[in-house]
């Protein structure tokens, strides 16, 4: 049965395997051969790190303000009609829209408005506007004055953060800057345009809807003043209508229509007193709770947290690159076993053909 077994070619042939298990001892041996390796790799990127942290990374300093919007009974219509001035088209509901405020802000008109603005820096100087200091500084500008301006709207966008708190509907606005105070001027700045904006629409709105009103007005007291008219005539013609029918129906139908437009005219008159008021009414659209400040810390790069992490990465990649030159030197050293038992087996074959060379 054994010489059957050992001759079947259906069973494979036995093979013995030397499994290598690696245990906590040899991992610990490889960490201490390589000790160096471990500890040097993060030393040298926590020292590139700080380089890099110190001289090299610019500084960016944040500066935070809370605002919401003033809108009253009136608030969905001057919000909608603000949106679509930026070509935002949005739902007037029974409830303004919260997500508004928002998109005005992040849209280029609006960031081309703040461009124009000017700013004092410690780097570029007194008086400057927002477009240089974010495109060319004081050097010479490469492009022309559209591509410098859509540059500069990707600068500016990439600085604002927008944070909205759905319950209360207060909006946090970050600038990020590279020196404090303009941040905070820029914060500021984009506080005042957007303001701006929605009164500066609101009152071309209020003006069109007066030019409205008061030519419905002209037209109207025409009409009135005919319908009057027809109903005097027909009283001066018709003294006794008691025992007419048609002619007291007649009279009723002048004397409603002049009703009519009475109560129109009566109405247009007091929408155009309205418009008036709110054409010289002056007031904030954009309630600021928190004005914007001056930083007195940067916001990046976080010197401590970076070099943290500089160090942790360090310490695995030490590990890794020591187990790699551990592998690599046990690998040489088994190749080097292998061409000495090689050679060994060579020269005594070689001494078995050789005269002189057997034993």
């Amino acid at each position: 049965m054994s010489n059957q077994s050992d001759h079947n070619p259906n069973l494979p042939p036995s093979y013995y395997f030397e499994e290598d298990t690696i245990s906590l001892t040899d991992i610990m041996l490889t960490l201490a051969r390589q000790l160096k390796v471990i500890i040097i790799t993060p030393t040298i990127l926590c020292t590139l790190t700080i380089i890099y942290v110190l001289f090299i990374a610019k500084p960016v300093y944040t500066s935070t303000s809370k605002i919401m919007s003033s809108s009253s009974g009136s608030g969905v219509s001057q919000a909608a009609g603000l949106a679509a001035q930026f070509g935002i088209n949005i739902p007037t509901g029974q409830s303004e829209p919260k997500w508004v405020y928002p998109e005005i802000i992040k849209s280029r008109t609006l960031a081309r408005a703040i461009l124009k603005q000017k700013f004092d820096t410690n780097e570029f100087g007194p008086q400057k506007s927002l477009l240089q200091i974010l495109t060319y500084g004081n050097d010479e500008p490469e492009f022309n004055l559209d591509t410098l301006e859509i540059m500069g709207v990707e600068n500016l966008l990439a600085m604002i953060g927008i944070s909205e708190d759905k319950i209360t509907a207060i909006l946090t606005l970050s600038i990020n800057a590279s020196e404090p105070s303009l941040a905070a001027e820029i914060n500021t700045v984009l506080i005042e345009e957007l303001d701006a904006h929605q009164r500066k629409y609101n009152k071309a709105k209020t003006s069109d809807t007066k030019q409205f009103i008061e030519e419905r007005i002209i037209d109207t007291e025409k009409e009135l003043m005919s319908s009057e008219e027809d109903l005097k005539v027909f009283m001066d013609r018709n003294r006794r209508i008691e025992n007419s029918p048609a002619l007291q129906l007649e009279k009723q139908r002048l004397g409603r229509e002049v009703t009519v437009l009475t109560g129109v005219f009566t109405t247009l008159k007091q929408q155009l007193e309205t418009t008036k008021i709110e054409e010289v009414k002056e007031s904030d659209y954009v309630v600021v709770l928190d004005p914007p400040e001056a930083p007195l810390q940067r916001s990046k790069p976080n010197k401590r947290l970076m070099v943290i992490l500089a160090g942790i990465l360090g310490i695995g990649l030490g590990m890794v690159l020591a187990f790699i030159r551990e592998f690599t030197a046990n690998s040489e050293k088994e190749e080097k076993d292998k061409m000495t038992e090689a050679k060994s087996l060579v020269r005594q074959h070689l001494s078995d053909f050789i005269p002189g060379k057997s034993k």
